[in-house]
């Protein structure tokens, strides 16, 4: 940007600046060369002085003034000799042929000499001549005034003009002092203007994109706190932007879980209240039916009811963990133990199939959560392992205890599920095989339940279909740091 043309600041700054130094500097020399002229004329006047004394020293020895030589004691020029009386009248004047008859007690010189002893006048224009001189006064003991003057000519003014060495180093102290200004004022401008499109940017809300950091002074430091000011506003603000947009994404996302869930409890809900309506009409609607056949229909009803029971409080507790972690209590639990519960309860149900688990899970395993939702955990695995892996053996293992993790794998070597199904199974009513599902009972809400319940308690799970053949759940949960410290 061209400073001159658009920084009116610190065009106006310059210019205040330059005025100011040339009063300073003005003042200075105005001074500087009447104190030398003034100087100079004290000196001359020390001279005339002398001469005085000299005329007064040989009138008081009986000379008269056609006697008095004073040729060689003349320091400019033909020096005008006057003698006043103690009236103010002019007795003699060598340079006059009629003696003024009016008092010159008014004069300066003469009223400086009458009261001090001495006096001057630097440059006073003659009424009884015309001509201009430089006077100088001394009274005698005897009350007389002998005044001495020099014509103000060209080589008097020479004498006492001011030396101009002072005055050349004057103008260049001027020069050096525009020169600094200018640099000066130029930097500050260079600041201000920075300053003026950082204000813009900010005012457009423009990411700062000036990474250029400000000179080492006040302003700059003042301009350096703005900028970092406003870094950290701009940011707070992406942050809270950010944040907004992804707890708006989480809200609408759990709103179209929600209406995927109601979807699907609606589909699931229509199968075994359908087979239950079915049952019981076909019942009514036939009195006279052979027991062993009213029998098959009230355990096929019963068999539904419980699905729709099972299925209710399945998406009672999903939408409990969707709801959040706030709702759900939490304490010390021992997950050693759980799990050995779990695996307790399951092996009656494991060995009607043929299958037997192992477990070398050992405690304590200490950490705070809700021991309902961690035993579901295992449950549902176990149970999903005894009724579809169609293996026979079930292995519930410790793979590694850090120092504030565990990590427990649950696996089977059944039949696995295949590569396509392996990223949908945590999904809400996913099944691998609907039939199958269905017919033993399942409601495709289990794995789901585990992984909401691993991640409420700030844990995480893996699946992975074994080489072998079977599937590998890895669960890793936070231990209680506090009851391993005491231990």
């Amino acid at each position: 940007m061209d400073l001159w043309t658009k920084g009116a600041y610190w065009r106006r700054l310059y210019v205040w600046l330059l005025v100011y130094s040339l009063l300073l500097v003005g003042c200075f020399v105005v001074f500087q060369y009447n104190r030398e002229k003034e100087f100079k004329a004290a000196e001359l006047n020390s001279q005339l002085q002398l001469i005085n004394n000299y005329i007064s020293s040989e009138l008081a020895d009986g000379k008269s003034m056609s006697e008095i030589r004073l040729g060689e004691l003349q320091p400019v020029g033909d020096i005008r000799v006057s003698i006043i009386d103690s009236g103010g009248k002019v007795i003699y004047d060598n340079s006059l042929d009629h003696l003024p008859g009016s008092s010159h007690l008014n004069r300066k010189e003469i009223a400086e000499a009458v009261r001090y002893g001495t006096g001057y006048s630097l440059r006073r224009h003659s009424e009884s001549t015309g001509s201009t001189y430089f006077y100088s006064a001394t009274r005698t003991p005897d009350g007389m005034i002998i005044r001495t003057a020099l014509p103000y000519s060209l080589p008097l003014s020479h004498v006492l003009r001011a030396d101009f060495t002072f005055l050349w180093i004057s103008g260049g102290v001027m020069v050096l002092f525009c020169v600094l200004g200018f640099i000066a004022t130029r930097r500050v401008a260079q600041h201000v203007s920075r300053l003026s499109r950082f204000a813009a940017s900010a005012e457009r809300g423009e990411r700062i994109t000036d990474t250029e950091p400000f000179p080492h002074d006040e302003l700059g430091e003042i301009s350096n706190h703005i900028v970092r000011l406003y870094a950290r506003l701009q940011q707070a603000v992406s942050d809270r932007d950010r944040e907004h947009a992804c707890a708006m994404h989480q809200q609408q996302e759990k709103e179209r879980i929600k209406k995927q869930l109601t979807n699907n409890i609606n589909h699931e809900l229509k199968t075994p209240v359908a087979s239950i309506q079915v049952c019981i009409e076909t019942l009514l609607a036939h009195e006279n039916m052979a027991p062993e056949k009213r029998q098959e229909f009230l355990e096929r009803s019963l068999a539904n009811a419980v699905r729709l029971k099972r299925l209710l409080a399945d998406v009672a507790l999903i939408t409990r963990m969707d709801d959040g972690g706030k709702v759900i209590s939490r304490g010390p639990v021992d997950l050693a133990a759980v799990i050995g519960d779990v695996v307790s309860d399951c092996a009656l149900a494991a060995e009607a199939k043929g299958m037997v688990i192992d477990s070398d899970v050992r405690g304590p395993l200490p950490m705070i959560g809700n021991e309902g939702l961690l035993a579901s955990v295992f449950y549902n695995l176990i149970e999903n392992a005894i009724a579809y892996s169609g293996g026979t053996k079930v292995e519930v293992k410790t793979l590694g205890c850090y120092r504030d993790k565990v990590v427990i794998s649950v696996s089977d070597n059944g039949c696995g599920v295949g590569p396509d199904h392996i990223d949908h199974l945590f999904e809400r009513f996913y099944r691998v095989d609907k039939g199958r599902s269905r017919a033993s009972g399942g409601t495709g809400l289990g794995l789901s339940i585990v992984k909401n319940a691993v991640l409420l308690h700030n844990g995480s799970i893996r699946v992975a279909e074994q080489a072998s053949g079977g599937l590998l759940f890895t669960i890793m949960l936070p231990l209680d740091q506090n009851c391993l410290m005491i231990d």
